[in-house]
């Protein structure tokens, strides 16, 4: 079901609505507002007090990842101590026992949380900074684009009560800049509207049997394609016919004002890799076939919160290396935090009854043959396991590497507490006529 199609639709009145809704409603967080060990604790934008506040605190000898043989740290945070939280008094605890994926059986129990709650408890930050009043300037702004290009057709109340505005200014608190935040929310908006239009919406055009084709088009206005001057004109005819592919042109030329050339490939290739995830998903559905849990969560992988999280350095106003970006360590990281990032938005789906959707829930309760309240206890310990161990890798790493990746980490930290709390206070949990 589109992101869109979830914002009307009626609650679900299920029981397992009120399981659902009572995760992202708990105004506690269960992990600390900072990242362990990096530069969150600083003011956003305030550049100058963040690199001063850090150097204090840096390892001594040569920055970057492979140096640490030659320095010594002049702090650490060891895994499994406890860490204050500064956001809303909560409180946080790294797991105790073993850590790492594939240890969750035996530390991340679903009990009774820290708060006095039953039931599962998702770990995540809480949200930085909540700018009502930018968030909605974003959001406006948004929507006026949205019916320049053409996306949502008589749909653009919809977008406007997704509130994709309020997302960005959650997720990407170290600007206070709209037009920077427009830049995101461009993109972002474009990556929604292709799974709209390509695979969830019939109203959009949207066609399993032809989204290759579809997608394979519209990567060459993410990827500009030149061809052969006798051939050249059919393309951009092609491409004038296709609403998200101008969105796309439109959301790339914005974006260059404030990523570099560098920063705008690192998009593309995740926007490669989720065009791909898209004709994955497109095959069950063609195959009528529910996917075992290991191909799922592989495909989340895929089709994750990457491509608007690979934006939180060049919406801030600075650039990860390439050598710290595409170290393996970094992408193992990156990755845990876009695939736990979309599984926390699995369970958002589970708010609306949906039929024909695939989430994590479904294709546990499916392979496992357990209840639907057994499946989402589970989902929420896999996304549990994931977080703490880019908690538990990510610390290091702050460790390890330079300035810039410390507050990349401390970043895509914050975009995950941004990201959580737009999901528990959309419009979509306080009714349709809300919507």
């Amino acid at each position: 079901m589109s992101v869109l199609s979830r914002v009307s639709v009626p609650a679900a009145t299920h029981e397992l609505a009120g399981v659902v809704v009572a995760l992202f409603s708990n105004p506690e967080r269960a992990a600390p507002r900072n990242l362990p060990g990096s530069v969150g604790d600083q003011l956003p934008g305030d550049h100058n007090q963040l690199a001063t506040s850090v150097v204090d605190r840096l390892v001594t000898g040569p920055p970057g990842l492979g140096t640490s043989a030659a320095r010594i740290p002049s702090w650490c945070t060891t895994v499994g101590e406890t860490i204050a939280a500064t956001g809303r008094g909560a409180k946080s605890r790294m797991p105790d026992g073993p850590t790492g994926l594939g240890t969750s059986a035996v530390r991340v129990p679903a009990g009774r949380s820290a708060s006095g709650r039953s039931g599962p408890e998702l770990y995540c930050p809480p949200a930085f900074r909540d700018d009502e009043a930018l968030g909605e300037e974003v959001n406006d702004r948004l929507v006026d684009w949205a019916g320049q290009v053409g996306i949502y057709p008589g749909q653009l109340d919809r977008v406007r009560a997704a509130n994709f505005g309020r997302l960005m200014m959650l997720t990407h608190p170290a600007t206070n800049d709209p037009d920077r935040l427009l830049a995101a929310a461009k993109c972002a908006l474009a990556e929604w509207a292709t799974d709209d239009h390509f695979l969830d919406e019939e109203s959009l055009g949207a066609d399993a049997k032809v989204i290759g084709s579809r997608l394979g088009i519209t990567h060459a206005a993410v990827d500009p394609a030149d061809l052969p001057v006798n051939y050249a004109p059919q393309l951009d005819q092609a491409l004038s016919e296709e609403p998200v592919a101008g969105a796309y042109r439109s959301a790339f030329d914005h974006l260059a004002r404030y990523a570099s050339p560098t920063q705008v490939a690192r998009l593309r290739h995740e926007l490669a890799v989720m065009f791909m995830a898209y004709n994955h998903e497109a095959h069950w559905h063609n195959a009528g076939r529910t996917p075992p849990v290991w191909e799922y969560l592989t495909h989340r992988h895929e089709n994750s919160f990457l491509p608007p999280m690979v934006l939180v350095d060049p919406i801030a106003g600075y650039e990860l290396s390439s050598v710290e970006f595409a170290d393996r360590r970094v992408r193992r990281v990156f990755a845990l935090a876009g695939s736990a990032s979309m599984i926390l938005n699995d369970l958002y789906s589970m708010a609306k009854e949906s039929d024909t959707d695939f989430d994590l829930p479904k294709v546990i309760a499916t392979e496992e043959k357990c209840s639907p309240q057994q499946a989402i206890e589970r989902t929420v310990q896999i996304h549990n396991e994931l977080m703490h161990t880019f908690v538990e890798e990510a610390t290091v790493l702050s460790h390890l590497g330079s300035l810039a990746l410390r507050r990349f980490l401390a970043d895509i930290w914050a975009w995950l507490g941004g990201n959580r709390e737009w999901h528990s206070t959309t419009e979509r949990y306080h009714g349709a006529s809300n919507a």
